[in-house]
């Protein structure tokens, strides 16, 4: 955050300053914003949130005297620390949106905000490397992408910022329209409609509604980049048009797409190329990632980039240079041609069966998954683990090793003749030891989860029995 003076937030805030001095403390210059009392930069202002189970008052004290300059408050504290500023608001979660929005109106930065139930960080982060080539670009952090991570992304623009790249993801009806009031976007992406967080949608068709809030607050003439493959989306432009008039893009494999990818190939090691056919021409492009679904996250990029006025060689030059989120499939080499594809950042049944697509191609001689629950799927949740399985069926995994309780219907299905060798165990812990024995030169172990699962313990563990390569 470029430095902003107490006076001018209070100003945007509506707030009401309390302090020792206040005619002094409203010259007081703040340069960082902070939620975590624990992680909070000298001179920051501190916003205590409220939830349900916490209440960020209670740090109030601690923060300032880690080094705050002052904070947000909802209430008037019994003591003020000496020489630190107090504004009060009715609301800090509505006094963080309000604080972005008044500091992103500052800065003539295009918004491009990245939706869909599954690949948005990846696109996100595919977008951000080919706008990159040719613009300075902020970018989602890390799962920065809710009503909290949104706003504090856009309180970190800065003068050099041309280009801005944010995800927005959503749990629940509504929420969409609340980030995107907070985005203002220049261009939305929508990478599909999946079954992610079907227990609080109930339906696809619920979930497109949910996601085309996002046009409620686009600027006018913002352009739509969809996956014209998807039918839900491909069938929304009505329904879009109703929102906001602009222009809609659409990208896939399919016939009539405004962008299309023809002639993939992947080496089974760590790339992929394929070719993309846009309105100005046509090239070659190479990218340092595995799977026949990154055709979409490339074919959205250089969609947004041609957007921006950027040339064929520098959006191929831009996919080159795409480095995925840690714990987005990332390949781990290791020694004795062992490979950890690391996947276990999030999951749902599509971004599941591309994971394991990703294993079925990939060129190791004996290919273990490691699959655990996927949460927020709600009744349909058996069914959806068990269609997981279904697909294990028809590949060329060797071993299953499934853990926790809803992924024991992925070792129901995929167990039996045609299927892989399957092993069920309840917790983590349990099946540590199997996957060690499992573990031989040559092959390929891929890890996936929901997040809750916290699949990064296996990887760490298969890190430290074996030798980097």
């Amino acid at each position: 955050m470029e430095e902003r003076s107490v006076k001018w937030l209070v100003n945007a805030l509506g707030g009401k300053l309390l302090g020792d001095d206040p005619e002094a403390l409203a010259q007081v210059g703040v340069t960082a914003v902070d939620t975590d009392s624990r992680k909070l930069r000298p001179g920051s202002l501190f916003i205590p949130l409220v939830g349900e189970r916490f209440d960020g008052h209670a740090y109030i004290d601690q923060a300032l005297t880690a080094g705050a300059a002052g904070c947000l408050t909802e209430k008037e504290p019994e003591r003020l620390q000496p020489g630190k500023f107090y504004i009060q608001v009715p609301s800090t979660h509505q006094a963080l949106r309000d604080l972005a929005v008044a500091y992103k109106a500052e800065f003539d930065v295009p918004v491009v905000a990245v939706t869909g139930s599954v690949g948005k960080t990846t696109a996100k982060d595919m977008i951000a490397a080919v706008l990159g080539e040719k613009y300075t670009v902020l970018k989602t952090e890390g799962n920065f992408n809710n009503d909290i991570g949104l706003p504090l992304t856009l309180l970190r623009l800065e003068k050099k910022h041309q280009m801005a790249v944010v995800e927005l993801g959503i749990n629940h009806p509504g929420e969409m329209d609340y980030l995107s009031g907070i985005a203002q976007p220049d261009v939305v992406v929508i990478t599909n409609i999946g079954d992610s967080h079907i227990e609080a949608f109930g339906c696809r068709e619920n979930t497109l509604k949910a996601k085309l809030e996002i046009f409620n607050h686009a600027i006018p003439g913002c352009t739509a980049v969809l996956n014209g493959d998807d039918p839900l989306l491909r069938g929304a432009e009505e329904d879009i048009n109703t929102r906001w008039t602009g222009s809609v893009l659409y990208v896939g494999r399919s016939e009539g797409q405004d962008y299309r990818a023809s002639e993939v190939e992947s080496d089974g090691k760590s790339r992929m190329t394929c070719r993309i056919d846009t309105p100005r021409g046509g090239c070659r492009v190479e990218v340092p990632a595995l799977g026949e679904h990154m055709v979409y996250p490339i074919l959205l990029a250089a969609a947004v980039g041609e957007r921006f006025d950027m040339t064929l060689p520098e959006i191929a030059a831009g996919i080159a240079a795409f480095s995925p989120t840690k714990m987005r499939m990332n390949i781990l080499p290791r020694a004795q041609d062992i490979t950890i594809l690391d996947d276990g950042y999030n999951a749902n049944p599509q971004s599941m069966r591309a994971a394991i697509d990703v294993l079925d191609n990939y060129s190791g001689s004996y290919k273990i998954a490691v699959l655990g629950d996927m949460f927020e799927l709600g009744a349909l949740a058996g069914a959806l683990h068990a269609g997981v399985g279904e697909f294990l069926k028809g590949t060329k995994v060797d071993s299953l090793i499934a853990i926790g309780p809803l992924a024991k219907s992925i070792r129901d299905a995929a167990q039996g003749p045609g299927g892989p060798e399957c092993r069920w165990f309840q917790t983590k812990e349990e099946a540590l030891p199997a996957l060690g024995a499992q573990l031989r030169p040559g092959a390929t172990v891929l890890v996936k989860a929901s997040r809750g699962m916290a699949f990064e313990t296996i990887t760490e563990y298969l890190k430290s029995i074996t030798e980097e390569a």
